[in-house]
């Protein structure tokens, strides 16, 4: 009986350890007083020879634009930043991270969320996690006509992206979107856009005064997508049409930086 209750013992002091780490680390990114800590470790997603040789010519320049748009956009709500993020791209993860549930089964999902946590630590390498570092798991696979690429997530729990992305340089702007994304629900962002994909009226658009029915040049990053002239949903081009609405904002938190610049309501 006493062995049983001090295992009950350590296993509720691990979980309240687990706890307080995650407490910790979520208010290191969202206090917004310094650059966010990004790695980026690419993984040969389909074991093709496209997306290995892509890995081979990743520098971390590549992904520049996604600094230069958090830095634009955390601007906009008074956090002056900058750089906004420190990136750092890690040598490449030989090792897929385990795929999420397809049921969406409540105790599948958080006992695949736990699997994932204890991957993401074997794969540091490291006897002490470095708290307050984002790390983006990027899958690159060679593009095939009318084959969509898996979804890519986001967990608030542990800081870690697992992004699927296409191994053609021409995506690249793109793939930045998408890593940009995944990133901000790290954060505490969740999504603005419906089961169809359609931006959700009207925390999914940008600027949401304007009629939902008008035309955008610029898509809420949490969207991901808006409609253009032509009434079509698309995928903007680049980072440089896309915006963080006061949605997203609020939910990352940079009121609190906003505060700190102009000063609260009844200071």
């Amino acid at each position: 009986m006493m062995f049983r209750r001090i295992r009950i013992l350590i296993l509720l002091g691990i979980l309240a350890a687990a706890a307080g780490l995650t407490w910790l680390e979520q208010s290191m990114v969202r206090a917004w007083r310094g650059p966010l800590d990004v790695a980026v470790i690419p993984i040969n997603g389909d074991g093709s020879a496209q997306a290995a040789d892509t890995i081979r010519a990743l520098k971390a320049s590549d992904f520049a634009d996604i600094g230069a748009f958090l830095e634009r956009e955390t601007a906009r709500y008074g956090v002056k930043l900058s750089p906004a993020v420190q990136l750092t791209l890690l040598p490449e993860g030989h090792e897929k991270p385990p795929a999420p549930p397809r049921d969406h089964s409540v105790l599948k999902t958080v006992w695949w969320s736990l699997k994932l946590r204890w991957w993401v630590y074997r794969q540091s390498g490291e006897w002490l996690p470095q708290l307050g570092r984002i790390k983006l798991f990027v899958l690159y696979h060679a593009p095939q006509e009318g084959v969509p690429l898996a979804h890519s997530l986001g967990l608030q729990k542990g800081l870690i992206g697992v992004v699927h992305a296409f191994a053609d340089s021409r995506q690249g702007q793109q793939n930045n979107i998408v890593i940009a994304h995944e990133l901000l629900h790290t954060l505490g962002a969740t999504d603005k856009y419906d089961a169809e994909g359609r931006p959700v009226y009207p925390q999914g658009y940008a600027e949401p005064e304007l009629p939902s029915q008008r035309p955008r040049r610029e898509a809420e990053i949490m969207a991901g997508r808006l409609v253009n002239a032509a009434g079509r949903l698309v995928m903007p081009p680049s980072l440089d049409q896309c915006v963080i609405g006061a949605m997203t904002a609020h939910e990352i938190n940079l009121d609190e930086g906003f505060r700190r610049r102009y000063g609260s309501p009844g200071g």
